[in-house]
């Protein structure tokens, strides 16, 4: 590739205290080319990218931007040289409409007071007709789901002309038919010279759409690849030391007179959820696939409790049960994982043990008061079985890197020894390595009779990890399918209802 420089970060040092998350890294960017860093969950990856933006600053090391040396101290300086960075975390304010969310901080005014926010609305009309996107720019971002969310997210990156974007997993909550967008648009701006700094965990994006791969384990760099020239175990290798497989699951593993724990049945909702009936067995993982929008994630909150539903009924070890609030749900052995873990999942100011024990928390009360001392120790025995990074369980939440959050959830639901789990998007967010982890759990609770329903957009995940597989469609299923049927054109056949 000839094209110029136009980035480079020489022996980057960040500390925090005595934790040392940068030691001297080196990554560089080139006009018009797409640049992936990848790391493990920990690596220091965002670390590296809040350093650039201005969020942090850096120990030791340079950064040269336009041949020019430079230092940001907040974020808008860095914007402002047209950096941007769309987060991973969804930086958004609910209480705003898509319009405003996009443009604040830059809005037209009229007169000396007023926001012209006909403009607002008409420039986010344009961006989005850009990416063939279906959303109202005077809707409230809090009204609109996970996925919308991040493709308002890149709509705003897309709306100050930027030369450096990084894009902090921007699939990670996206359909296939929204991440096919997506990359025309990465390779509209990459013809149009602009640099990108790609962050993702699916090996099939990287070697798909990026240049360049460069590496990073625990804060320090370890090296740079072409993507043409390299394969994915090698990059996987490079990250953590290891190879770890994705070969699809080739037969279901339940036995065949295994008990029905859960049946579905006529579930509707609205139009969110129309007539929808399936069956669950004891020690089984069904998978649920479809589009955005499809209903998956409203049926999760139906069973839960977290929505109502309008008809059908819900039958558990043979008996028909009434789930009117999460309360019921988790008497009734239903645990959650939600997409959204800190909004659903977890309450991130408050510490891993804590969050562990919360939805259980009467069974560490003695004589009225709490035992924190047998909270600590429950949770130590999760935060060792999950292999969760942390100093301790003492740690804040929020403290946390996405993937380590996640596990925190999901010990949440294992203290509570649920018997029926649903795994709404389990490993969104999460590098490969905490995958696998998460997969290896996955199978072990299955194999000790628990009971999975695991929602996932990642058709990879859904073929690996599936016992059978419910597809659906506007709010309709539209197919199920064994896992030895399964294929990525039949299940996305089925997902469109062609």
């Amino acid at each position: 590739m000839d094209h110029p420089v136009i980035l480079e970060m020489k022996g980057i040092v960040k500390s925090f205290g005595p934790v040392r998350a940068l030691k001297g890294v080196n990554f560089d960017l080139r006009a018009g080319e797409v640049h992936a860093l990848m790391g493990e969950n920990g690596a220091g990856k965002s670390t590296l990218m809040k350093v650039l933006t201005g969020i942090y600053g850096a120990n030791e090391g340079t950064i040269h931007y336009n041949q020019e040396e430079v230092v940001y101290s907040k974020p808008k300086e860095a914007m402002d040289a047209g950096i941007v960075i769309v987060h991973q975390e969804l930086n958004m304010m609910n209480h705003l409409t898509v319009a405003q969310n996009i443009f604040i901080g830059r809005e037209e005014v009229q007169g000396s007071f007023f926001i012209n926010d006909a403009s607002s609305i008409k420039k986010a009309k344009e961006l989005f007709s850009l990416l063939k996107l279906d959303i109202n720019p005077t809707e409230k971002v809090g009204n609109l789901t996970v996925g919308k969310q991040q493709m308002v997210e890149i709509a705003k990156a897309l709306s100050m002309d930027a030369k450096v974007i990084v894009f902090d997993e921007p699939t990670a909550a996206l359909t296939e038919s929204e991440i096919n967008e997506l990359f025309v648009i990465i390779d509209d701006l990459r013809a149009k010279g602009v640099g990108i700094i790609y962050i993702s965990h699916r090996m099939d994006e990287i070697t798909r759409i990026t240049d360049r791969v460069t590496v990073m384990r625990d804060g320090e760099y370890v090296g740079t690849v072409n993507t043409k020239d390299t394969t994915k175990d090698e990059i996987i290798s490079m990250m953590v030391g290891r190879t770890i497989y994705e070969d699809p699951k080739a037969a279901s593993t339940v036995a065949e007179d295994a008990p029905v724990v859960l049946e579905v049945k006529n579930l509707c909702a609205g139009t969110a959820v129309k007539d929808v009936s399936f069956k669950l067995h004891k020690g089984e993982i069904l998978g649920f696939s479809g589009l955005m929008g499809a209903g998956r994630t409203e049926v999760a909150r139906l069973l839960f409790g977290a929505d109502k539903k309008e008809s059908g009924s819900i039958v558990i070890n043979g008996k028909e049960v009434s789930i009117n609030s999460p309360q019921d749900a988790i008497r009734e052995g239903i645990g959650y994982l939600s997409e959204d873990r800190k909004r659903f999942g977890c309450i991130v100011d408050m510490t891993i043990a804590n969050n562990t024990v919360i939805t259980n928390l009467d069974k560490y009360i003695k004589s009225g008061l709490i035992d924190d001392g047998a909270i600590v120790k429950a949770s130590d025995q999760f935060v060792q079985s999950l292999h969760t990074k942390t100093p301790s369980s003492k740690q804040l939440v929020r403290n946390l890197s996405g993937g380590n959050q996640q596990k925190v959830v999901i010990a949440k639901w294992l203290e509570q020894n649920s018997d029926i789990l649903i795994f709404d998007e389990p490993t969104r967010g999460i590098d490969v390595g905490a995958k696998s982890e998460i997969y290896t759990l996955m199978n072990d609770l299955v194999a000790q009779g628990k009971s999975i329903i695991m929602i996932s957009s990642e058709l990879t995940e859904i073929l690996r990890m599936s016992d059978r597989i419910v597809v659906m469609c506007e709010g309709r299923k539209t197919g199920e399918l064994d896992i030895s049927q399964a294929t990525q054109e039949r299940i996305l056949a089925l997902a469109t209802d062609r």
